[in-house]
């Protein structure tokens, strides 16, 4: 197996085990610059990144190695990959074909957008499961700032909503040359604004976001709570929005399910088209992993394909993964993999056992979602956006862990069982009339399980 295809094996493992922003902060421009005597050297941007590595993730790293290339001894970290990687390990790069990650083979993203050019709608899966975001996405290319404005594209983790809005905005890219448009994150959009803040620069940083196009912003739901980015970005979303300008925005959840976003805000995102990307179906999980070996030039038995879109469902990015290790060990061993094999590389991801929780993991993952505090789950205060986040935190503890009301309502503030017992009903009744309240409680289910 070639060096780059190795790490790219790793990065794919790793994404399944972290959260979407620190893969994207420490795993960003790194590679494997040689391998000798068992001694993996893998290159780093800054000598922050390989610190981090170093003392953060070495083990997990080792491990994917070892699990990959068994005569893999040690890794050591070095700073600078653009100078020392040959020109070879800069092939064109495979670009992802869904899901929302990155891929951190080297790429030219366009300066004045921000787009990945790798990311189109030529190299999108369209399903049941996402054919009314893409349908959306190619009728504002046609018709930038008048219809569908804003998209609000949401759905969970892997799912391919950065595919689709960046997708959407290289074919803008190429429709309207002359139109301005950008692609950033909103962790990215409040990086800027602090800093503009701390420059005493906001004079600039206003008239550089109320001057484009079509505005395109990922996992809005990072804003939440942040009472100035949702300050100036409500400012900056009516500028565009007076002057017919695109604006599309995606979150993990539904505008209404973000509890610690301004009103004013989550009126202005309902106010356009929202469209949800939910799970792919078999066919559809079956149709990635044939696109992805044809594009690697990779052939697998159909068993061993349907295999792996019949055992693994939840999203796409995990299809991918489990892909890429068959495809590893299938080149490390060199044999061609038949279902048993499959089975067993797979074995660890199909069949690990659920993951434990205890009612301290539930607040905490509960209040991590809804960017609150914990002790806002257990205080007495009524605020509007406390309280469904609280009847959740209740209603999981009760499903998730079978307690008695009495329970629920100690571990919450001593509150009384009545009030554990109306919370519970109501989240219940909600799920079973509502199909965004039950996609916003698997959503959690998914971050307490993994």
């Amino acid at each position: 197996m070639e060096l780059k295809d190795l790490w790219q094996t790793v990065l794919g493992e790793i994404e399944l085990t972290i959260s979407k922003a620190n893969f994207i902060t420490w795993f960003r421009n790194t590679k494997i610059h040689s391998k000798k005597d068992g001694l993996i050297t893998v290159s780093t941007p800054n000598g922050f990144t390989r610190e981090w590595l170093e003392n953060k993730y070495n083990k997990l790293i080792l491990k994917i190695l070892r699990n990959n290339s068994p005569d893999v001894k040690e890794i050591n970290f070095v700073i600078g990959e653009e100078k020392i990687v040959s020109p070879k390990a800069v092939e064109e790069p495979t670009p992802t074909l869904i899901g929302d990650q990155l891929n951190f083979q080297e790429f030219n993203l366009d300066k004045e957008t921000n787009l990945n050019p790798k990311y189109t709608f030529n190299n999108f899966i369209i399903g049941s499961f996402n054919e009314l975001a893409q349908a959306a996405g190619r009728a504002i290319v046609k018709n930038p700032g008048t219809m569908y404005n804003p998209l609000f594209i949401y759905g969970g983790v892997g799912l391919g909503k950065t595919h689709l809005i960046q997708a959407i905005g290289n074919e803008l890219t190429k429709a309207h040359p002359n139109k301005k448009i950008k692609y950033l994150s909103s962790e990215k959009y409040t990086s800027e604004l602090v800093d503009a803040i701390s420059k005493k620069g906001m004079d600039s940083f206003k008239d550089k976001y109320r001057k484009i196009d079509t505005l395109i912003i990922d996992d809005i739901q990072f804003i939440a709570g942040k009472e100035k980015t949702q300050e100036e970005f409500f400012h900056t979303f009516n500028a565009l929005y007076q002057k017919n300008k695109q604006i599309i925005i995606t979150s993990d959840r539904a505008p209404k399910s973000i509890s610690t976003l301004e009103e004013r805000l989550r009126s202005r995102f309902e106010g356009g088209m929202i469209a949800d990307i939910t799970y792919p179906d078999l066919e559809t999980r079956t149709a990635i992993i044939n696109t992805k070996l044809k594009e690697k030039k990779i052939k697998l038995p159909n068993d061993v394909t349907t295999y792996i879109a019949t055992n693994i469902q939840r999203n796409i990015r995990e299809v991918e993964g489990a892909l890429n290790r068959v495809i590893a060990y299938s080149q490390v061993n060199n044999i061609i993999p038949d279902q048993k094999i499959t089975q067993k590389i797979l074995t660890q991801i199909i069949n690990s056992p659920k993951k434990m929780t205890n009612y301290k993991n539930i607040l905490k993952i509960v209040a991590e979602f809804y960017d609150i505090h914990i002790s806002d789950l257990i205080d007495r205060s009524r605020k509007k956006e406390l309280v469904r986040p609280r009847q959740i935190t209740m209603y999981l503890i009760r499903n998730e862990l079978n307690s008695s009301y009495p329970y629920i309502g100690e571990k919450l503030g001593g509150r009384d069982h009545t009030t554990a017992m109306y919370a519970c009903q109501k989240i219940k009744k909600d799920i079973e009339s509502n199909e965004s309240a039950q996609e916003e409680i698997n959503l959690i289910k998914e971050k307490l399980y993994t």
